[in-house]
């Protein structure tokens, strides 16, 4: 017969290798599940606060940039010396569905490449800009955008030059042209063209740029409701300075002066009014060539006096 403490010990020698219960395990894994969402949640919160303040500082620096560029450029508009065709030409361009219109002038801001001349670079305070698009050659969906840049000016103010890179995600870049301002003013797609009788300055121009952002990762976080957020629009109005705004005959134009009239005020060669004296003499033991009285049209005396101013 079994003592009583014996089995006591054996009781508790029982319970001590006896495992967790199923209510328990069931506890314990709801415990570690509460605590890896909340880990998960966390985690992805701070990708998307991220990948969104990514996309945010790219909204406030390329789209931004490019139109103050595009802006300052056309505020510098040089229409001095120019027939009013030359002024300025836009063109209504469809590419791949998307606008892609293109714009040229010319202007005085500073060009902002480089070209190399020798052993040294060259700079021009006018020179020919234009902003070109093209498809992206490794996607149908978006645009390229370039800004052209020709140093100085020549026959064709609107081509040639080289062109500098801007943005790859473009959506659409629409330019409508006004002929006159105000708010039932029709737009006009193409401005200066050759045959176009929409020629010189417009009143006003409204240009908008549509960007995509690229996503910072390939696998970037994004709330479902801010996904359109990607896709920015950015639009600028500008209205030409009206003086610059005239007709043909009102265009300044550089003109050389005529060289004044050989029969005018008198004078044959070294007179006032009269050709260039052509100075001869032998320096080696001919004289000093300036000891010579110099012909001129006025009277003289017996010394070379000089001649005469006319009345």
């Amino acid at each position: 017969m079994m003592i009583p403490h014996q089995l006591l010990r054996r009781r508790l020698h029982a319970s001590s290798c006896a495992g967790f219960t199923l209510a328990e395990i069931l506890i314990t894994l709801l415990i570690m599940a509460g605590v890896m969402v909340s880990i998960t949640q966390v985690l992805q919160t701070a990708r998307m606060s991220r990948d969104t303040i990514h996309n945010l500082r790219e909204n406030q620096l390329a789209g931004p940039a490019i139109m103050d560029m595009l802006e300052r450029d056309l505020r510098g508009i040089l229409t001095y010396s120019r027939t009013r065709k030359d002024h300025i030409r836009v063109e209504n361009r469809v590419m791949l569905g998307l606008d892609g219109d293109s714009i040229d002038f010319v202007t005085t801001t500073g060009n902002l490449i480089g070209r190399l001349d020798g052993d040294r670079y060259v700079t021009s305070n006018v020179n020919e800009v234009g902003y070109r698009l093209r498809p992206r050659p490794d996607a149908d969906d978006f645009l390229e955008i370039y800004r052209r840049e020709d140093l100085g000016v020549d026959e064709d103010p609107f081509g040639g030059g080289e062109f500098a890179f801007l943005h790859d995600r473009v959506k659409s870049f629409d330019i409508q042209v006004f002929s006159e301002d105000g708010p039932d003013a029709e737009p006009i797609e193409s401005w200066g063209m050759d045959g176009d009788e929409n020629i010189g300055l417009p009143a006003r121009l409204e240009i908008t740029l549509v960007l995509e952002n690229a996503a910072r990762v390939s696998r970037e976080q994004w709330l479902p409701e801010s996904a359109q957020r990607r896709t920015v629009a950015y639009r600028r109005v500008i209205r030409p300075r009206e003086e610059l705004r005239v007709e043909e005959t009102g265009i300044v134009i550089a003109a050389v002066p005529e060289p004044p009239s050989t029969a005018a005020n008198g004078g044959g060669a070294g007179g006032i009014g009269g050709d260039p004296v052509t100075v001869e003499g032998d320096r080696d033991g001919g004289g000093d060539i300036f000891d010579e009285p110099m012909p001129g049209s006025g009277p003289r005396g017996t010394e070379g006096a000089k001649p005469v101013l006319p009345k």
